[in-house]
């Protein structure tokens, strides 16, 4: 019986298996990975044929994580596993963006790759290992691929790199980068540091291309044993007209080569520059022949307009807006744009701009994350929105796309880094892109810095980002700083980097070349550099430091450590003590445990003395002052007895004022003297050995009325 073929690769000191042939068989390819026991099934399928009228890839790339393999149940309802979250969609970007350039530039085949997480140890992160367990199901598959390729995570501690840090050793790293790339080329990265150099993002890559091209021929030892494997399927998906292709190159290269002359900023005139010469072409075909050739000349003239761009660029030294290739595009920003909110910025740059707000909240209002991988709360959150009205469209909104997960996700970590040790707040930043011609992830990074600094959050340092491109052609190389939408398409590679005038916080690159050298990648990481302090200059003009205080409308938040063992005295019998304080001082307050045994307490206020009220009332019952025997002392009648009251000496500690000692006067009934609330003075005169109360009096300290002597009786006579 075939159970199938098992193989095994160290990297990194760490065993990875990969068994194929026993699960999944139906598949076309289908691989079970292994490390540590974090266990991962990836299945591919591709379509015999591609559908009539396609001319692209239809990929498709899923991850899901099942809450079995951690040893939970999924929470809602319904108690099973439903749309992706965030951090799934994030990993599936990672895969797609690494695997889709290493298809054939002509297979057309709809491709639907699976990645499914069934055990979980909690220290092996499968992030890590999806980009290798998709690519072995393909390399197993007899699906058409330019590959293998792998993807591995660098961490650093104490200045050692480490491949495929555990979740452990990741605590102690100061960075985190995801690489992918084949046994010749690093295809994409992704990751965020704490304020590294260009050299020491190259030494990364480096590294981790190293294990990369052990874990491609890994791969390709593991196919070369599978029968169906090899060779791959035959496959005609593009049907061309050579005569067409000749006549559209005739006609239109050296005419789109004159447009990219003109160095025109405005995108909508140099779009309607193109289109004309292809109207032209088209106007010498009837429309009965249009319905036959109509695809190849949109084919071709999308041909011919590629050449045209790259060609100017390459050999004529002029870009499609007419900039130097390290040239920023002109920058306005504003502060303060909008009332009420607790902060905002408006960034732009060229054709892109970013509308971004700023909200401060407390630890109620952080976000609930309850994946199968990670259970927990997250106090910094940024949200990137790409209406269709940004680049003059008018489409449909079907909730949140993919790209603008991925795209907040990369302006977040370019901006957490920089955040306040101390910091005490819930932040919610939500970038608005109204206008966009490239680069609007990096506005956005720009923007939020803008609005944090306007907000009073006290940033360590202002974070700018810029896109990077590069042209690459018949031995030449042009680096473009700051690239336009039309050359993030027309080009070879898109390099997002940010970070402070002192280095790199977050980066994000996907190459579409083969074979980057390098030098290419110094000089982009130089000439970035160069982009980003400029940028930089710009938001300091602007706003030059945090401002000292937050917006008079933004809530103030206290947080201080209480010992763990006064957590429950605060709280109170049922929360009685907790909600009488936010009552009385109309506070918000929370209190958590840490993993340090203390407890930490927030207060949340809009005002000043309410604030000061609920942080005294609530430091009395965590560090309260010793009741000293024989002291006097003023507080409330907190219940009243037949037999006496009871009465707050400190917050926290009661004692009793007995019947007896109420008064020199006799008194029948407490209700008659006294009520809940009243404030007396009164001494403490000892401890009840059985009940452990204070024992107060406050007829102690009332004067002693003089005795009354009696008269004589008169004599009788």
């Amino acid at each position: 019986m075939n159970i199938g073929i098992k193989k095994s690769i160290v990297t990194g000191g760490k065993e990875i298996s990969i068994e194929t042939g026993k699960l999944a068989k139906q598949a076309d390819g289908a691989v079970v990975l292994q490390m540590g026991n974090t266990v991962l099934l990836a299945t591919v399928v591709a379509a015999p044929e591609a559908k009539e009228g396609v001319d692209f890839l239809p990929l498709t790339v899923d991850y899901k994580e099942k809450f079995a393999s951690a040893g939970r149940i999924p929470g809602g309802f319904f108690r099973r596993e439903a749309r992706p979250s965030e951090s799934e969609i994030l990993i599936m970007r990672l895969v797609d963006r690494a695997l889709r350039p290493l298809f054939p530039d002509d297979y057309h085949a709809e491709v639907q790759l699976m990645i499914q997480l069934l055990a979980y140890d909690g220290e092996n992160n499968p992030d890590a290992l999806c980009g290798l367990a998709a690519s072995a199901a393909i390399a197993v598959s007899n699906i058409p691929f330019n590959g293998p390729m792998s993807e591995v995570r660098v961490g650093r501690i104490d200045g050692q790199y480490i491949i495929n840090p555990t979740i452990s050793e990741m605590k102690g790293s100061d960075l985190d980068i995801m690489i992918a790339g084949t046994a010749k080329d690093i295809v994409m990265l992704e990751g965020e540091m704490q304020e590294i150099s260009e050299l020491e993002m190259v030494e990364v890559i480096k590294l981790a291309h190293e294990s990369i091209k052990l874990q491609c021929q890994f791969q390709l030892d593991l196919a070369a044993e599978i029968a169906t494997a090899s060779p791959k399927r035959e496959y005609s998906h593009e049907t061309h007209n050579e005569e067409i292709k000749a006549k559209v190159f005739e006609f239109a290269l050296d005419k789109c080569k004159e447009v990219a002359r003109q160095g025109l900023a405005n995108k909508a005139k140099r779009t309607e520059l193109f289109d004309a010469i292809k109207s032209e072409f088209k106007a010498q075909y009837t429309e009965e022949e249009l319905k036959e050739v109509g695809g190849f000349i949109s084919v071709y003239f999308s041909e011919v307009k590629k050449k045209a761009v790259r060609y100017v660029m390459l050999h004529e030294g002029k870009r499609l807006d007419g900039r130097k290739f390290d040239e920023i595009r002109p920058i306005w920003a504003e502060i303060d744009y909008l009332p009420m909110v607790h902060g905002s910025a408006v960034f732009t740059r060229g054709e892109t701009q970013a509308l971004m707000t700023l909200t401060l909240g407390g630890k109620l209002d952080e976000q609930l994350i309850d994946n199968a991988t990670f259970r927990g709360t997250e106090k910094f959150m940024l949200h990137y929105n790409f209406p269709p009205f940004s680049t003059g469209e008018a489409k449909p909104i079907r909730g949140t796309s993919r790209r603008e997960i991925g795209h907040g996700n990369l302006a977040l970590r370019a901006l957490k880094p920089v955040l306040p040790d101390d910091n005490a707040y819930t932040i919610r930043l939500v970038s608005e892109i109204l206008e966009s011609n490239g680069s609007s992830s990096m506005a956005t990074v720009c923007a939020g810095t803008l609005a944090l600094m306007d907000g009073g959050v006290q940033i360590k340092a202002p974070v700018s980002g810029i896109a990077m491109g590069l042209v690459a052609d018949e031995g030449k190389f042009a680096v473009l700083s700051d690239i336009l939408g039309d050359e993030d398409h027309l080009g070879d590679m898109d390099f997002k980097v940010t970070g402070t005038a002192k280095g790199i916080t977050a980066c994000q690159m996907d190459i579409k070349v083969d074979g980057l050298p390098y030098e290419v990648l110094i000089q982009a990481l130089e000439q970035a550099r160069a982009g980003r302090l400029h940028i930089l200059n710009k938001i300091i003009e602007t706003i030059a430091k945090p401002n000292p205080d937050f917006k008079p409308q933004a809530p103030r938040i206290e947080a201080f450590n209480v010992p763990n063992d006064m957590i429950g005295a605060i709280i109170g019998p049922g929360g009685k003590i907790i909600q009488g304080i936010q009552k009385d001082t109309n506070t918000t307050i929370t209190i958590e445990e840490l993993e340090t045994g203390e407890g930490r307490v927030q207060v949340m206020s809009n005002n000043g003395d309410d604030m000061k009220a609920a942080t005294q009332r609530i430091r009395m019952i965590a560090f309260p002052p010793q009741v000293d025997e024989g002291m006097e002392y003023e507080g409330k009648v907190k219940a009243v007895k037949d037999f006496g009251c009871f009465v707050e000496i400190l917050p926290g500690t009661d004692g009793l004022i007995h019947i007896s000692e109420f008064s020199w006067e006799k008194v029948a009934k407490m209700e008659d003297v006294c009520k809940e609330g009243d404030v007396l003075k009164f001494k403490v005169v000892g401890k009840d050995p059985k009940t452990k109360k204070w024992k107060l009096s406050r007829r102690i300290l009332l004067p002693k009325p003089e005795r009354k002597e009696t008269a004589p009786e008169a004599n009788a006579e």
